[in-house]
Parts: C-alpha cells; sequence; structure tokens
C-alpha cells in the first residue's frame, strides 16, 4: 500500500519537457510510482486535479548556517516550495567545525606557508569525505581576497579533476567583474573541476548592459571548450551582505576589532575616504551606485537602531554629516557587526542571465536576527515564478521548473533530488501556478509567500491544503 497517492496532476517531471497528466505514487519517502494508477491503493489520496505537480525546489545559495537552529526555521522557505538548502556559501561557513573561526591564517594578508597549504589541504579533504556537495570561496571577502590566483589554484588542489565544484563569490562584481570571471575561468582550466558563478551581476550604472552580456559570452564559449562552468543569479536588482563591504579590504587585515579600531582613528578614516572615492580595484560600492543606494540593516545600538532601513545619504544628511564620515562612525558604533542592502543591479541584466541555458536562480538569503532583512528571505523562488516567469514570460513554467530543481539539484550532484521518477525522493509542490505570490517588499519583508497548496518533503506534507502540518522531515544530505 502507498502512503500518499496524488491523484490527476499536471507533472512538470523537472527535466524541462511539458506537463503532463499523471497520479504520484508515495512511499517510505520516495516517489514509488508515476502514470494512471487506478486500481493503487493509498492510506492518503490527494486530489489535485487542475493543478500542478512538480519536484521540491532547490536554493543552492543561502546562508542558512546558523539559522538552521532557530524556531521555526523553515516556513519562509516551505510557503515558496523550497525542500532543499544549501548553505555554506560566499566563503562563510560554520564548517569545518575546529578551532579558530578563520581556521589556517586568521586574517593576515600575507601568502600562506607549506605548512598552512597542508593544513588547509587536510581540512578540506575531511569536509569532502564527510559529505561536502562542494566548496565555496568568498572571494570579495576578507581573508579569501588576499589570495594571488596562483595561490588559489593551489588552495584549490584538492578539488582537481574531481566532480565536486567551486562555487564562488568572484573577486569582484563591478568594474573589475569581467576580469574577475576570467580569473575563475583560469582556475577551471587549470584544476578540471566544476565552477559555479555566484550570483552574477556587473554593480554600477556604467556597467550595466555591458558586463554581463560579456560574461554571458565568456562562459559560454568556455563551455564549448569543455570547461564544466556555470553561473546562479538572485531575482532582485538589490543584494544583501555585511555593510563592512563596502570598505576597501586591506582595512580588514586583523578582523573586526582592528577595523573597529581603524574606523576611529582619524588617519586610517581619511586614508579609507581616499580609497573609497576613486579606488576602482575592489568593490567600491558607494562609488558604484552612490550612498543613496545603500541601506543599513541589522543595526543594534541605540543611537543608529531608529536609522535601520534609511539610506546612508539619507542618514548623513539627518545627522548633518558627511556620508563618509556617517558610514564611519554607524560601523565603528556598531563594532562592524551591521548589515546592508544595497541596489546593485539592472533588470536587464537579470533577465539576461536567467534566460542563459547554464543558470539557475537562487536567493543568497541571509538571515539577520533582528530587525529588516531582504525580502528574498520570504520570496525568492515565488518572485522567480510570478514575476520573471507569468509577468514577464522571460522563460516557460516548464523550463523555469527546471532550473529551480533537476538542473539545481544536478549542478551539485544530488541525484535523487529535483525529478519526478521512480526512485526519486518524494520532495514534492502541488500548486496553480497563477496562485503564487510574493507578498513581502523592501520596508516589510516578513511576509510568507502564497499560493503553494501542499508541500511534501520526504514523503510528508509538511504544507497541505495551504497550511503547516507541523510536520518536519528535513535531514542532513551529503555528496552522493
Amino acid at each position: 500500500m502507498l502512503d500518499w497517492l496524488i491523484r490527476g496532476a499536471q507533472v512538470l517531471d523537472g527535466t524541462g519537457a511539458d506537463a503532463f497528466p499523471a497520479d504520484v505514487g508515495i512511499k517510505d519517502g520516495t516517489i514509488a510510482a508515476v502514470g494512471r494508477l487506478t486500481d493503487a491503493d493509498a492510506a492518503h489520496v490527494l486530489d489535485a486535479q487542475g493543478r500542478t505537480l512538480t519536484p521540491g525546489f532547490l536554493d543552492i545559495h543561502r546562508h542558512t548556517d546558523a539559522a538552521l537552529f532557530r524556531p521555526n526555521f523553515g516556513r519562509a522557505e516551505l510557503a515558496q516550495g523550497l525542500t532543499t538548502l544549501v548553505g555554506g556559501n560566499c566563503g562563510m561557513s560554520l564548517a569545518p567545525l575546529a578551532g579558530k573561526h578563520a581556521l589556517v591564517a586568521g586574517f593576515d594578508d600575507a601568502p600562506l606557508t607549506d605548512g598552512q597549504y597542508r593544513e588547509l589541504h587536510r581540512l578540506v579533504e575531511r569536509s569532502l569525505a564527510d559529505g561536502a556537495v562542494g566548496v565555496s570561496l568568498g572571494l570579495g571577502y576578507a581573508p579569501e581576497c588576499f589570495y594571488s590566483t596562483e595561490g588559489l589554484i593551489r588552495a584549490l588542489e584538492p578539488l582537481r579533476g574531481g566532480r565536486l565544484p567551486v562555487t564562488v563569490h568572484m573577486r569582484q562584481e563591478g568594474d573589475g567583474v569581467v576580469d574577475a570571471l576570467r580569473e575563475m575561468l583560469t582556475v577551471a582550466r587549470e584544476l578540471r573541476c566544476p565552477v559555479e558563478i555566484s550570483h552574477l551581476k556587473g554593480i554600477g550604472r556604467r556597467n550595466w548592459g555591458r558586463a554581463v552580456p560579456e560574461m554571458l559570452r565568456l562562459l559560454e564559449n568556455a563551455r564549448a571548450e569543455g570547461l564544466d562552468v556555470a553561473c546562479d543569479v538572485y531575482p532582485y536588482s538589490a543584494g544583501s551582505t555585511q555593510l563592512i563591504h563596502v570598505l576597501p579590504p586591506e582595512f580588514q587585515k586583523g578582523g573586526l576589532d582592528a577595523l573597529t579600531a581603524a574606523l576611529r582613528d582619524p588617519s586610517s578614516r581619511a586614508a579609507m575616504r581616499r580609497r573609497m572615492e576613486t579606488g576602482s580595484d575592489f568593490e567600491n560600492i558607494t562609488h558604484l551606485v552612490g550612498f543613496e543606494n545603500v541601506v543599513p540593516i541589522s543595526l543594534h545600538t541605540e543611537e543608529y537602531k531608529p536609522f535601520e532601513g534609511k539610506s546612508l545619504a539619507e542618514i548623513a544628511d539627518t545627522l548633518g554629516k558627511d556620508p563618509y564620515d556617517a558610514l564611519f562612525d554607524l560601523l565603528a558604533a556598531e563594532r562592524c557587526e551591521a548589515g546592508m542592502i544595497d541596489f546593485i543591479a539592472a533588470e536587464e541584466d537579470i533577465e539576461a542571465i536567467l534566460r542563459a541555458p547554464f543558470s539557475v536562480p537562487i536567493s543568497d538569503a541571509t538571515y539577520p536576527i533582528e530587525g529588516l532583512c531582504h525580502p528574498r528571505v520570504y520570496g525568492s523562488a515565488a518572485r522567480f515564478l510570478a514575476h520573471y516567469v507569468r509577468e514577464r514570460g522571460i522563460l516557460t513554467l516548464p523550463q523555469a521548473v527546471h532550473k529551480l530543481t533537476m538542473q539545481s539539484a544536478d549542478r551539485l550532484g544530488l541525484s535523487r533530488k529535483g525529478r519526478i521518477a521512480v526512485g526519486a525522493d518524494a520532495d514534492l509542490c502541488l500548486f496553480s501556478p497563477e496562485n503564487i505570490r510574493e507578498n513581502g517588499a523592501y520596508t516589510a519583508p516578513r511576509q510568507l509567500a502564497s499560493g503553494m497548496d501542499a508541500v511534501f518533503v520526504a514523503g510528508v506534507p509538511e504544507l497541505l491544503n495551504g497550511r503547516f502540518t507541523g510536520e518536519t522531515q528535513g535531514r542532513v544530505l551529503r555528496a552522493h
């Protein structure tokens, strides 16, 4: 007897093929049958007439690490159909759990020694043996920004010739983004391992419509050459990360305590300002998009908490300060623990990336404990389907579901995920496409998406009839 029989659905199986009518049977957390199951017996039957059944959606770039342990984690994800999440991206991860946070060299900017490379390789190999689905890099952040290309290739030596990908927040995403991509293509050629370019974009109006088309051509040419390279993109023109990312990276040497001290030192502040006024050799976001497009979030101090959600330009104007001084004072007061939402990308670039056959949508969602967050935490998959597919027609629904499911799963070797086929994990979404909605906004982001009628995880409905069931079937996945 089946545990569940989903009867009469229009099935999009994740391959990108058109929908077909079928019943789907579930047994012991696995898809046991697909087809016309008229005579099947089941403990539970779900009538799916007139609705679309898809594999559960994957988000292969979501900063879930510590958030996994918070109460009610998963509701924001299930409400938009996400059943598989991959954390540890951008070089920011809870793993491996050993010693201090920056395990080998801390925040030192000196080249690694032979002994440090050996220790780094040992930790990478141990994590891969434990089941990690890849290795992530945050080359736009300290301390990984201190690698040379040659040092980076040496650091990644354990991945040479393998099937597990390097996922990379590149060294730059603004004026130097095309050269940053060329660097990663050099890495892919040398190591002959898969490379996934995280959240591809071109920051700043002068790069819009120019950098992204060139990078897509470079990726197409590299794939034609035989390199296993691909990219992902979040479906928003605004990003979100640590506010210190607007600062020149060399000032992050020594970690947050040293940076906080530098922000309080007049000579260091003057040096930072000179670099930020003209520098193009780092991700100079305030120079690229302006203080009016950088919005601090996750503020904790009594002095600055009231300014959360206001742009740096607005904060400076209210306080009667120069924007640089307002930024430095805020970061120093918050001990560099503030985040930001930054409006950086162009819609036409996002659409071009989404159309590329080698791209998948992701959220890049971060999880502030309090205050504002980016609406992508609650709505990334829903926005992709509602805005870019249903409203803009960038992709067909079968193409979009393929990107959210099988294509994302295969990128990380998760062969039982992202497909409706006998033997696959019974992670499933049932919905009417016209009902999918993102309900959050930048000013009020913590709103659950809507439109999912049922979401199964490991064969058990965690959302049924649009309501959470209280079931929690999630488990840790390992590369297989």
